[in-house]
């Protein structure tokens, strides 16, 4: 069944320069500059989902949105104004290194205020219900930015913005985020660690980034004690692993938590072929991690489901993922096929493993369900 999806893109997201780089080291010393791209997050992991989108036909069957700037107003909600000075500052200067892993250039400013933007009118699309569901294709990125610190090409907290602004605007009250990109959401969970109206869940690879980062015992202070939950899996985990804590742990924390509204940090890194990580999810992981979460959304708060773009770094690979989370949030299939799916299935974790992810998933599953 389709269903009124809508997708917010505007190109000039994709302008946003991170400077000269290879990979994510400064050129320079013993580090040469790159033939292409050179920086890890570049534009055309996202430029070639929207390419395979259009091309595919799937664009036209969407409702194709851009949205304003977010205003000095909106990011004051989250961001303290020294921050703010600080970073435009940087940017009308040129560019330069904000914060740990956090390169602009010029423009940068305006261009992430733009990438708060789309995030916040999906969610306003959503709440409004002139969408069942929405995706935002913002750049740069947003969950690893603290309230005053820039990190992890992430300037200004994207779903933060738009949650806070949700709830000034239309009274929004419970919302849950599920972070699904391979990198800890240390940005979202900071924002959140002492609210009780907001449930914060990160699957990421164990120590993969903060660096050495786990988490699993950092559950919330003060009034947010038991709303925030880390699932660190072992590096080198696949498709079954991440259904498993998709259904042993984030389906009943969701359940318990009767959000009114659920946001996804959909970040692509998981995926086989990315340079940033070690884990190897595929296509179909990403559709059926989705369907799961699109459904849980329709039991609990009339479907109201927003995704808002994160990670990924493999150009090729990146687009057929977002393709599948884009067909099972429109319900809309097309005749593209993912050529990579049938090989990164062969190459799934080993029963020993599998048997001790599942184990780890069963003990943290045990103590989430358990009172904080």
């Amino acid at each position: 069944m389709s269903r009124r999806t809508a997708f917010f893109f505007d190109e000039l997201s994709l302008w946003h320069s991170a400077s000269q780089h290879a990979l994510i080291l400064p050129v320079g010393g013993w580090v040469q500059p790159p033939s292409a791209a050179g920086h890890a997050e570049s534009p055309e992991t996202k430029r070639r989902l929207k390419n395979l989108m259009d091309v595919s036909g799937l664009t036209t069957r969407l409702d194709l949105r851009s949205a304003p700037a977010a205003s000095d107003e909106d990011l004051l909600r989250v961001h303290p104004e020294h921050y703010l000075k600080r970073f435009k500052a940087l940017s009308d200067a040129g560019g330069g290194n904000l914060g740990e892993h956090a390169p602009i250039g010029p423009g940068s400013y305006e261009i992430a205020k733009l990438s708060a933007g789309l995030a916040m009118a999906a969610v306003d699309a959503v709440l409004k219900g002139e969408a069942d569901n929405a995706y935002s294709l913002s750049r740069p990125p947003g969950h690893h930015c603290l309230p005053d610190q820039a990190m992890g090409f992430c300037f200004l907290a994207n779903i933060p913005l738009a949650i806070e602004a949700a709830k000034a605007h239309h009274g929004l009250g419970k919302v849950a985020v599920i972070d699904w990109d391979v990198h800890h959401g240390n940005g979202t969970q900071a924002v959140y660690y002492n609210r009780p109206d907001v449930l914060t869940i990160s699957l990421h690879q164990d120590g993969c980034f903060p660096p050495g980062y786990s988490g699993t015992d950092d559950r919330g202070e003060g009034a947010g004690l038991g709303t925030n939950i880390n699932i660190p899996l072992l590096a080198g985990s696949g498709h079954d692993a991440y259904l498993e804590a998709m259904e042993r742990i984030v389906i009943p924390a969701l359940e318990r938590f009767e959000p009114e509204l659920i946001v996804v940090a959909c970040g692509y890194d998981a995926n086989a072929v990315d340079p940033l990580a070690r884990m190897l999810l595929h296509s179909d992981s990403f559709r059926t991690m989705t369907r799961l979460v699109r459904e849980a959304a329709e039991r609990l708060c009339q479907g109201r489901l927003v995704l808002v773009h994160e990670g990924g770094y493999a150009e090729a690979y990146v687009p057929f993922c977002g393709l599948a989370v884009m067909e099972e949030l429109s319900g809309i299939r097309t005749e593209v096929q993912d050529p990579l799916c049938d090989f990164i299935g062969l190459q799934q974790p080993g029963e020993a493993q599998r048997q001790l992810q599942s184990r780890l998933i069963g003990e943290m599953a045990g103590a989430f369900g358990r009172a904080p």
